[in-house]
């Protein structure tokens, strides 16, 4: 017998604070998440829900609670927000975030994606290339082999940044909410490389950071390839080795 190392997944609670709070917060989700780069994570979530759009949006963001586990985000501004955007006091589970929508009316409202700068063409031999570079980044995958990576690539292929999680979504939101703390948004000129399928969501949280072309190992859903048309993301699923199927825009793959 011996030792084996796995991925933790522990509860974080997000919390948004107004500018005239006591800086305590109003709990807006609960998602089940590995440790780790939470404030990227919170304000990741926070863009993708439609509360942030920029850095400026954001005045702190602190840990709160005995254990760390509430991430709290100071907002810059009351910025006007629909009731069902903040009836959240749902349970995300690590695997699905759109499931714990409050009700199909504020499923339906993340249907207004962002612009997204469609000008980017990319060659087939860039996107094949991919699973080669996050493998080798893959880290704490090749400890564990439980967690999912959303990896972000220049227009020439070149690996600017990747987070692994436990939830395919809190990886996205880890590696969304570091760009717009480095205030790199929107993501124009760059690739998104999913380790999984690229669902509804994580389509929706591309676009909301502006990112033109999605490459998942996994297959796609109707939502996702519906959203990608209308958003004008080049969407690839099934990237495997030499091989993809291209779903929105095939005419942007030079």
């Amino acid at each position: 017998m011996r030792d084996d190392t796995v991925a933790v997944e522990a509860p974080l609670e997000i919390r948004v604070a107004w500018p005239d709070s006591d800086g305590a917060g109003e709990p807006v989700s609960v998602t089940m998440r590995t440790p780790g780069h939470d404030a990227e994570l919170a304000v990741g979530f926070l863009l993708g829900e439609g509360v942030l759009r920029t850095r400026r949006d954001v005045t702190w963001v602190r840990e709160l609670g005995p254990d760390g586990n509430v991430a709290c985000v100071g907002l810059a501004t009351d910025r006007t927000i629909g009731a069902s955007r903040l009836q959240r006091n749902f349970y995300a589970t690590s695997s699905c975030g759109v499931c714990g929508k409050a009700s199909l009316a504020a499923l339906e409202s993340l249907f207004e994606p962002a612009a997204v700068d469609a000008s980017l063409r990319v060659d087939a031999a860039l996107l094949t290339s991919l699973d080669a570079k996050v493998r080798e980044a893959q880290r704490i995958f090749r400890e564990t082999g439980g967690l999912h990576s959303a990896s972000l690539f220049d227009a020439s292929g070149a690996l600017l940044a990747m987070f692994e999680d436990v939830g395919r979504h809190n990886a996205l939101d880890k590696l969304v909410g570091s760009m717009l703390l480095d205030d790199r948004l929107p993501l124009a000129r760059s690739v998104l490389h999913l380790s999984g399928r690229a669902s509804f969501e994580l389509v929706q949280k591309a676009a909301a950071a502006g990112i033109p072309v999605v490459a998942a190992v996994g297959a796609p859903s109707s939502l996702a390839i519906d959203l990608a048309e209308r958003a004008g993301i080049l969407l690839v699923g099934f990237l495997r080795g030499e091989s993809f199927n291209v779903y929105a825009h095939p005419e942007r793959l030079a």
